[in-house]
């Protein structure tokens, strides 16, 4: 009963984390970036619906549109403030710089909405069913769904539409995409946007869980990236994957062996891993043309 109870609590973790490495896969995936500042999205995406849903009193369906529609407003002025500008000099600065806007976000959170966490209850969250003797709250069953859902919706839009072929066009030639008419500062932004919104969705489904605060997204950005490059980063369904393989293993660590080694040992698997597998669990050796 106890391991099945961990893997149940350590799939829905885990899939906050895939959801999370997602917004690096998309980025990655256009442009060959990614936005460290993704756990301050989380963040917002958990705050903003608490605001209007909670302080404003807004219903929740409204709450979380206007929500995500911040958070992919947040994730275009990542790209044009923090990621832009140092590409076109050829920089990696963008690496610095979006880790401080991250923190610059997280900040302005503390100051406005308070350092105090508050509980965000969703009526529809509160239910549950029983499996095999053990409760399963309906929260802890559709985040896994939403989570591979968004997977299998990335996947397909990049493989077998006209726009996200253009997408991945973008990062595979640029000027080659400019000659086929393809905008491709237009393109990036909509992967920033689209990464922060997924972000978001992560923050606001895990928020009934853990309490809303201005912290909240840190150590969730730091695991959502170590399970984007275990998965395998230009992957969409290897970071999906990667992140409820990791979510479960946490989870049987803390309940077999107790929380004193989950980080310890968490992490160890996933250096053991990758210096098996270098390009990801489920990631393929790029091809380099000479």
């Amino acid at each position: 009963m106890l391991v099945i109870s961990a893997l149940i609590t350590g799939l829905g973790l885990g899939s906050m984390y895939g959801l999370l490495a997602l917004g690096f896969h998309v980025t990655y995936a256009v442009s060959a970036t990614v936005n460290f500042a993704q756990g301050s999205s989380m963040m917002l995406g958990a705050v903003f619906a608490y605001v209007f849903a909670v302080r404003v009193g807004l219903p929740l369906p409204a709450a979380i549109f206007i929500a995500l529609s911040l958070c992919a407003a947040y994730g275009v002025l990542v790209e044009r403030l923090a990621v832009r500008p140092f590409v076109r000099r050829g920089s990696n600065a963008w690496l610095m710089a979006t880790v401080a806007l991250g923190i610059v976000a997280d900040n302005t959170v503390l100051f406005t909405f308070g350092k105090e966490p508050r509980g965000f209850q969703m009526a529809w969250a509160q239910g549950g069913v029983d499996i095999a003797g053990i409760h399963v709250s309906f929260l802890q069953i559709f985040i896994p769904v939403i989570g591979l859902l968004f997977a299998f919706l990335l996947s397909y839009f990049s493989k077998n539409t006209r726009q996200g072929k253009a997408m991945l066009a973008v990062v595979q030639n640029p000027d080659a995409a400019r000659l086929m008419g393809i905008n491709v500062p237009l393109a990036i932004s909509a992967a920033f946007a689209l990464s922060t919104a997924l972000a978001g969705t992560a923050g606001i489904l895990i928020a009934p869980l853990f309490n809303v605060n201005a912290d909240m997204g840190t150590v969730f950005g730091l695991k959502a990236f170590a399970v984007a490059i275990l998965g395998g980063i230009g992957s969409a369904w290897g970071v999906m994957l990667a992140g409820l393989l990791f979510g479960a293993t946490e989870a049987l660590i803390t309940a077999l062996l107790g929380s004193t080694y989950t980080q310890i040992l968490t992490f160890a698997l996933v250096i053991v891993a990758l210096a098996l597998k270098p390009d990801g669990l489920f990631g393929r050796a790029e091809v380099k043309k000479v």
